[in-house]
């Protein structure tokens, strides 16, 4: 049975993020609220979590996939960063924006861009997230919760329960998120390129 955890966005009860972050642990994967919509997110480690947050996406190994960090210090672990790079992170984060940078060895091949070497990363400030993500101890891998056939992310706890039924764990219901995508920049290149705009302002970061 999917766990419902309803914590209060500005002070979410760290018992039930408790909770949650031990199903994180146990290879399970959860339904999370972020500053742009709802997220499924797994253990980074765990190969058959990300095959069933995959599954349920329905999404091929060739999709990138992305890190959600605490700070910059833990996603420097993941992913190669310059100077030029480290300012523009410095600018957007935490905030609604997603990175892609060229990936570590740190980082699962299985997680990377295939072809590339690329990685999704991001630094959310969604207290709820922030909190989860202190408790795991570790960045958690995600991907957008829109069901094959939808155009929109799911945004209700609700329905994501009756919807994805026992494919997940638990539910973080912290009220519902924007649903506004996050700004996506790929720093992977001579010069950063805005690939999606979204929530987040690429002006703020001087682009």
């Amino acid at each position: 049975m999917t766990q419902l955890f309803s914590v209060h966005p500005d002070n979410p009860q760290p018992r039930l993020l408790k909770a949650a972050a031990a199903l994180l642990q146990q290879g399970e994967v959860l339904a999370v609220p972020t500053d742009s919509s709802y997220a499924l997110v797994c253990h980074l480690d765990d190969k058959a979590a990300v095959d069933q947050l995959r599954r349920i996406r329905g999404l091929d190994d060739k999709r990138l996939l992305s890190l959600i960090c605490r700070d910059l210090s833990e996603l420097a672990s993941y992913a190669r960063v310059d100077n030029t790079q480290f300012r523009l992170l410095k600018l957007g984060t935490p905030g609604p924006f997603t990175f892609i940078l060229e990936a570590s060895k740190e980082v699962p091949r299985r997680v990377s861009h295939p072809h590339r070497k690329t990685i999704g990363l991001r630094v959310p400030e969604h207290k709820a997230l922030q909190a989860l993500l202190e408790l795991h101890g570790a960045p958690l891998l995600a991907t957008t919760l829109i069901l094959p056939g939808d155009d929109e992310p799911l945004n209700d706890p609700d329905e994501i329960i009756e919807r994805l039924g026992k494919q997940v764990a638990g539910v973080i219901d912290a009220g519902a998120c924007a649903l506004e995508p996050t700004t996506v920049i790929d720093l992977s290149g001579d010069v950063p390129d805005v690939l999606r705009r979204g929530r987040g302002d690429p002006a703020e970061l001087g682009l």
